[in-house]
């Protein structure tokens, strides 16, 4: 039989479709599978991003944990700076006859006799120079628990640093009292007393009777 009969043709024709199937299907596998390369692809990049996102986030979360302590710093320094002002104007003496003033209004009030105060002044602060009082101090019991009290709970800043009984006849009893206050530097400068010691190394001191 010759090519060019009907079987023949049938023959090409289904070789043809053969190979078209084949070719379909060749075209077919490969878009297939670059379909799963992509979605493969786009979900490791989704997993990627949500992990740069929650590294992110913890990021975030710890510098807003450091810079916590810091929010609202300038309010509190100005606050800071409001008592400590507050502090220097109310509690802390503008100079010697403040202090001796002061000393003595207490005595009065509590009913005690002060006497020879003595007077020295430390080596200069940076914000305050401390001052140091050592006197004797006589009256019955009530009347100097009420001079110690005031002196602790007086509005000037008094410590009180010691006590020493040094005599006791009938009700009347005498003690050595040692007091600080403080000055500010300048203001302790300017009353012209030396700080600390003096060449001999012996306190320097003022004393008043």
């Amino acid at each position: 039989m010759s090519n060019g009969t009907p079987s023949a043709w049938r023959e090409r024709m289904n070789s043809k479709l053969v190979g078209h199937y084949v070719v379909f299907g060749v075209l077919l596998a490969v878009a297939i599978g670059l379909v799963v390369r992509m979605a493969l692809d786009w979900t490791a990049i989704d997993t990627h991003s949500e992990q740069v996102l929650a590294g992110k986030q913890v990021e975030l979360a710890a510098q807003q944990l450091q810079t916590a302590p810091l929010r609202g710093l300038d309010k509190k320094v100005e606050i800071s700076r409001a008592a400590m002002t507050d502090f220097y104007a109310k509690r802390v003496p503008p100079n010697y006859s403040s202090i001796a003033s002061r000393l003595d209004d207490l005595a009065v009030k509590s009913g005690v006799r002060l006497s020879r105060v003595q007077y020295t002044q430390g080596a200069p602060g940076a914000y305050l120079t401390e001052i140091s009082m050592d006197s004797g101090i006589s009256g019955d019991y009530p009347q100097i628990m009420r001079f110690i009290n005031s002196l602790e709970r007086d509005q000037t800043f008094f410590v009180i640093r010691g006590m020493t009984l040094t005599g006791q006849s009938g009700g009347l009893v005498n003690l050595r009292l040692r007091v600080s206050t403080w000055l500010r530097p300048a203001d302790a400068a300017a009353s012209g007393l030396p700080a600390t010691a003096d060449a001999t190394g012996a306190p320097n001191r003022t004393e008043v009777n």
